[in-house]
């Protein structure tokens, strides 16, 4: 893909994505616009389908949606209402103590620097970057592996992992793109340009792929 073919499959993947379902954690920032649910939703969806980690979200706000009130419950409660998302254990606990951390260090606000966010255990640089993104509509790139995996196939940037991709793509790609091309992606890497035997055959930007390491197609 050449640097200027970004702008026409971005055109074309908004329109395409509106007929699938919208990330989990898209939806509870659209709805909501609150970093702290944002952040909590990202990282209950880490290794985890969208509908239970949609399920688990709606079933942990009602009860607490805020870091005071999510204090106020103990990891088993959190367990409970969490599960069965991927590593639910983990997880609640990781949600608690961030909790107790924002309340005892920020007054009960999710910082809005990447750097800071990156220093709470289980916030890595997706989940920072999508807190800013998401949650506070700053700059950033979301990079997961549907980004990193999409890009590298689609020849716009050549990477080993996510991290470098990311900083590739605060380099090329142009910043009205930072904040929507980790749904477009993500969306799109689900329903048609999936890990294994992408459907190349009926892709709405196939035209613009080099097709890399691709062997296998529908």
């Amino acid at each position: 893909m050449r640097d200027e073919e970004i702008h026409q499959a971005v055109r074309i993947l908004t329109e395409v994505v509106k007929g699938w379902v919208t990330p989990a954690v898209t939806i509870v920032a659209t709805r909501d616009r609150d970093p702290f649910k944002v952040l909590v939703s990202c990282i209950l969806s880490l290794r985890t389908r969208d509908q239970t980690t949609a399920e688990a979200s709606a079933r942990l706000f009602a009860r607490a949606d805020t870091p005071e009130k999510m204090t106020r419950l103990s990891v088993a409660q959190i367990e409970q209402l969490i599960y069965p998302v991927g590593f639910y254990r983990v997880k609640a606990e990781q949600i608690l103590e961030i909790s107790r951390q924002l309340c005892e260090l920020y007054a009960g606000k999710v910082p809005d620097e990447i750097e800071t966010l990156l220093r709470f255990k289980g916030v890595g640089r997706k989940t920072a970057n999508l807190v800013l993104t998401l949650g506070f509509g700053k700059p950033g790139i979301c990079v997961d592996i549907h980004v990193h995996r999409i890009c590298n196939r689609w020849g716009y940037v050549s990477t080993k992992n996510p991290e470098q991709t990311e900083t590739a793509l605060r380099q090329k790609l142009p910043a009205e793109y930072w904040i929507i091309i980790n749904d477009l992606l993500v969306t799109f890497g689900q329903n048609q340009c999936t890990p294994v035997s992408p459907r190349c055959s009926t892709c709405p930007v196939y035209r613009f792929c080099d097709r890399v390491a691709v062997t296998t197609s529908r």
